[in-house]
């Protein structure tokens, strides 16, 4: 199982400890920590080690693949991405407020998708984005993401049920997508 992804101006990479002083400011940012599921809002230097001690763990047992996502031309840290097949093979991505909008979540996306087809056999895969997060829908929408359903999602930031919209791309539609681009 590759440890390291790459994009054309991406490297993925499994978290590190040493990542946590630039993760904390970018994802303590309400802006991004709202539209996350699973993340506190205040989140801490703690949080932070926490998350990526819980995060090595699992990827040691094959279990969850997140990555720390890095832009080549500087190293900067700009966010993270996964795919989690013990969430029924959810993928799931965030970047940092100042790398909005330079098409890095589509250039992420795009590699998750493959990594979980290519490299871990995935079936389905799975995503949700809060109503209130289009950008996120049409990133998932360019991967070739159907809508399946909406539900009501749990924001450990905000504290409360959002209305999410759930979508999902099968395998056949992938290599579909990806035979005729």
């Amino acid at each position: 199982m590759s440890a390291m992804l790459e994009t054309q101006r991406l490297i993925l990479r499994a978290p590190e400890l040493s990542d946590v002083p630039q993760l904390v400011p970018l994802i303590g940012d309400f802006e991004i920590s709202k539209n996350c599921s699973r993340v506190p809002h205040p989140y801490t230097e703690r949080d932070g080690q926490e998350f990526v001690a819980k995060i090595t763990a699992k990827r040691a047992g094959g279990h969850d693949y997140a990555f720390s996502i890095l832009r080549k031309a500087d190293g900067a840290y700009i966010g993270m991405c996964g795919v989690h097949p013990e969430r029924g093979w959810e993928i799931g991505y965030w970047l940092g407020k100042p790398f909005w909008r330079q098409g890095y979540a589509t250039e992420v996306g795009s590699r998750l998708v493959a990594f979980g087809f290519e490299e871990l056999g995935a079936e389905r895969l799975a995503a949700e984005w809060f109503h209130d997060n289009p950008a996120s829908g049409r990133v998932l929408e360019k991967l070739g993401f159907q809508r399946t359903g909406e539900t009501m999602s749990h924001c450990l930031a905000r504290g409360f049920l959002v209305p999410s919209h759930i979508v999902a791309l099968d395998r056949h539609a992938y290599k579909t997508r990806k035979n005729n681009p």
